[in-house]
């Protein structure tokens, strides 16, 4: 390898880390609750007799087998019932919660089986999801990880989230190794493949073929404890699953994300009010409406439903801020408040003040 490749090697792990630190730090999903933390291990106080004799006490790094340092201890899994409740309380998906409770159902009685050392027929965990951006498919499979560490079949529950980019390298031997990197991290828990159909091959000389391969192997050697969710549009995640006998015999499960009506997105504007402390003035929420409608008209799928409702909010927030910053000051009250006024702003509209009509 000459300095150039040297180099341009360096600078795609630096892209890379960038990534997964971004990644890291979207730790809730703009519909859902956050997954549930991890707490570390607290440490047990050192011995005093091993102090005296110098010897490193047993949570100490040179500590654990191997020379590995200790795992960090996992909260307990989540009651089922509070998981259904909280999937019972998302805006909308109602075809989704309908799958996801009949899955729920068909996984329980699954292990319940095993338990009882009763056979069992192969029963596919992994799945497709379909639909437009914004239909909350990243919040379900986080949840789905959730509910799998709740019924015992993952060991861990958490979400790891990757795109073509997470998985395929620009050489030879390097997509390999960056995709086992992150089935590692997933191992007890979901790994969610976003807009998957991106692997296909785009020429002679791609990579991605070389991620699924990786992908599917460890499906297989890690079948106990790993979950794959592939998610994008669907006539292209259907073309994608049909290209390759290998996905057509492991995904054989799909759910579609139906786009939002605007009573949906209205009500996800209201839950987003409400998790900030906002509270909407009277007549304001029908120019949210409005604002909304007009935003999903000209956008189409680009508007991106949830993810759409959330940038008007972050505008009209902007607005409100703006209107707030020129007085001198504002009570508590000032501060919760959306106007009509915010709203048209962050239309691009000219604000007229609804005169008083006099009483007749």
């Amino acid at each position: 390898m000459d300095k150039k490749d040297e180099i341009i090697l360096r600078q795609l792990e630096v892209i890379r880390s960038m990534t997964d630190n971004g990644l890291k730090r979207m730790s809730g999903d703009f519909w859902g609750a956050p997954a549930a933390p991890v707490t570390a291990k607290p440490k047990a106080p050192a011995d005093a007799a091993d102090k005296a004799d110098g010897k490193a006490p047993p949570t100490a790094v040179s500590g654990g087998e191997g020379g590995k340092p200790p795992e960090e201890e996992l909260p307990p899994p989540e009651d089922i019932n509070a998981l259904r409740e909280e999937l019972a309380g998302y805006v909308g998906l109602a075809e989704v919660k309908r799958e996801v409770n009949n899955l729920i159902n068909m996984a329980t009685v699954f292990k319940r089986r095993q338990e009882a050392g009763l056979p069992t027929t192969d029963f596919s965990l992994h799945m497709v999801f379909t639909g437009n951006p914004g239909t909350g498919k990243t919040m379900i499979a986080r949840l789905m990880a959730r509910i799998y560490r709740s019924l015992g079949i993952l060991s861990k529950g958490q979400l790891v989230e990757v795109d073509r980019s997470g998985l395929v390298a620009g050489y030879v031997g390097q997509t390999a190794i960056k995709t086992r990197q992150q089935i590692e991290k997933a191992l007890g828990g979901v790994l969610f493949i976003d807009e998957a159909y991106a692997l296909n091959g785009r020429s002679e000389n791609d990579f991605g073929q070389e991620a699924i391969d990786t992908v599917l192997k460890a499906m297989e050697d890690h079948r106990d404890d790993i979950v794959v969710i592939v998610a994008g549009y669907d006539a292209l995640m259907d073309r994608f699953i049909h290209s390759n006998p290998g996905l057509e015999s492991r995904f054989n499960r799909y759910l579609h994300f139906d786009d939002y009506s605007t009573d949906e997105m209205v009500d996800i504007f209201k839950l987003q009010c409400k998790k900030g402390s906002y509270t909407l003035a009277e007549g304001t929420e029908a120019e949210v409406r409005e604002f909304i409608d007009e935003a999903n008209d000209a956008g189409g799928i680009t508007f991106g439903n949830a993810r759409g409702v959330r940038n008007l909010f972050e505008q009209i927030l902007t607005e409100q801020a703006n209107r707030l910053a020129q007085l001198e000051s504002c009570s508590r009250e000032d501060l919760m408040t959306i106007t009509q006024e915010d709203v048209w702003h962050a239309r691009g509209m000219d604000y007229d003040k609804p005169m008083d009509v006099p009483e007749t």
